[in-house]
């Protein structure tokens, strides 16, 4: 089930929080949603994943869903059977039919998420040529960028849960992990474009000049 956001949100310091927001606004590919072959979640430790696959199935907006992610160490605890195989119990309890949920479970990474699942459609001969997919929210602009590189024929569209950062903070429980993990997503932006795993991407001043002042705070547990 989905944490109680109706609980206490850990406080967001006042002396960080326009920089975290402002990495968390950049990370929102702000994408009108539109109708795709096919969804995908990728795989981590936000169970609010499968909560939008499920939601947008219903609202018909992809036919199939596929979930993507074996585990992480901050995963491993909360989904011990794999990421995708929550996420499919979840979609499936949530009254989205078995047969039409696809489930890559080796995925280590958001490379593997895309280039896993593309190679499982395939051999399905599910043909794609537009995909919706959906991520923890500051992972949007990565996958995307991730996907333009691995799987360029495609149209790529990017979703998540939609919380704001006070109620997404509260969902996860835990404000530092949510602030290393945007510091960090935010590194891997220029870090894998120039290592070829991902086209790249502008980052505006004011981003580069928050996710220093977050580095110097102390939030570098997920650099690379």
């Amino acid at each position: 089930m989905d944490r109680d956001t109706t609980a206490p949100a850990p406080a967001i310091p006042d002396e960080i929080r326009a920089d975290v927001e402002t990495l968390w606004r950049y990370h929102d590919m702000h994408h009108e949603l539109r109708p795709c072959d096919v969804g995908i979640g990728l795989g981590s430790h936000d169970l609010g994943v499968a909560v939008i696959a499920t939601r947008l199935f219903r609202e018909g907006l992809y036919p199939w869903i596929v979930f993507t992610g074996a585990n992480a160490p901050t995963t491993v605890k909360r989904f011990p059977r794999g990421e995708a195989v929550h996420y499919r119990e979840y979609a499936v309890e949530q009254g989205v039919p078995a047969e039409l949920i696809l489930v890559e479970p080796r995925a280590t990474n958001t490379a593997e998420n895309l280039e896993f699942s593309r190679q499982l459609l395939a051999e399905r001969e599910i043909q794609v040529r537009s995909v919706l997919i959906m991520s923890r929210p500051y992972q949007q602009r990565r996958a995307y960028a991730t996907c333009k590189r691995i799987w360029p024929e495609v149209e790529v569209v990017c979703a998540s849960n939609p919380l704001d950062l006070d109620d997404y903070v509260r969902s996860i429980g835990d404000l530092r992990r949510v602030v290393d993990m945007l510091v960090g997503d935010t590194q891997r932006i220029e870090v894998y474009a120039e290592r070829g795993f991902a086209i790249p991407q502008e980052m505006p001043d004011e981003v580069r000049s928050a996710f220093g002042r977050l580095i110097a705070a102390g939030y570098t547990s997920r650099l690379i």
